[in-house]
């Protein structure tokens, strides 16, 4: 289990390799599902998931740990979704037939009906305000603990649960409920 103080280690003996080897497994899907979170585009968030280790790697002899650990990872890569997001125009989004081909390539498994449904959730998603949208994106389909989206987005835990609520509350009036 990689901790603060283990990664400190590595960081005073200028281990910078061997602490990247550690942080990419632990780290690795939690920013990508940030990125995603932001970004709305597997090969975007991708690509913003690399950045953010290779910035992770060069920053590794300045972290002073005075931020926790997950935190300073959060922050670098929600700030490299924030500048790619406003790199590329236009946008896509989740009801663009090529973002829908990725979804149903995703779970070619499940029945017809079931990524059907699939689709319309996310078309309902996709029409969500931002903040709750990436709130319900990290919280169910990337499965972060209320805590978790709360450090990745930089915002109380309060706050996620109500914009959680307010998502729920949106997605169940646009579905009829």
């Amino acid at each position: 289990m990689l901790t603060d103080a283990r990664l400190m280690e590595f960081v005073r003996a200028q281990r910078h390799d061997e602490a990247i080897a550690l942080l990419l497994p632990a780290f690795r899907r939690k920013v990508f599902g940030l990125a995603y979170s932001f970004l709305r585009n597997r090969e975007a968030a991708e690509d913003v998931t690399q950045d953010v280790f290779i910035k992770v790697w060069r920053a590794l002899p300045g972290f002073d740990g005075r931020a926790s650990l997950s935190t300073w990872i959060y922050t670098i890569a929600r700030n490299a979704s924030l500048s790619a997001l406003r790199a590329r125009r236009p946008q896509s989004s989740l009801s663009d037939p090529e973002v829908m081909d990725a979804v149903d390539a995703i779970d070619t498994a499940a029945p017809a009906e079931s990524t059907v449904e699939r689709a319309a959730l996310l078309r309902l998603v996709d029409q969500l305000p931002t903040k709750q949208r990436q709130v319900i994106m990290l919280f169910y389909m990337e499965e972060q603990s209320h805590e978790e989206v709360a450090t990745m987005l930089a915002m109380p835990v309060g706050t996620v649960k109500t914009l959680l609520h307010r998502a729920r509350a949106r997605l169940s009036a646009a579905a009829g409920n």
